[in-house]
């Protein structure tokens, strides 16, 4: 499955294909009581945002390359 077929199932769908064994997780990336997973699927990736506080998911992002990626870079301070 590609992205453009990703982002065309429901959110529901998507959460299923992330979290019950498609996605392969990463890294994650903490923002205050935020909290945000980074899954590979297929050519493509998926963030999942969690709220610490509320313990619950708070929703989720799909995309290729971008600023979203470069978070989880640790090359920050190396350079």
């Amino acid at each position: 499955m590609g992205l453009y077929e990703f982002k065309m199932l429901s959110e529901q769908e998507q959460f299923n294909e992330v979290l019950n064994g498609a996605g392969i997780y990463l890294d994650n990336y903490l923002n205050g009581n935020q909290r945000f997973n980074l899954y590979a699927l297929a050519m493509f990736f998926v963030e999942v945002e969690y709220n610490n506080a509320a313990n619950k998911i708070v929703g989720l992002r799909a995309f290729k390359t971008g600023d979203l990626l470069d978070r989880y870079s640790n090359l920050d301070g190396i350079l």
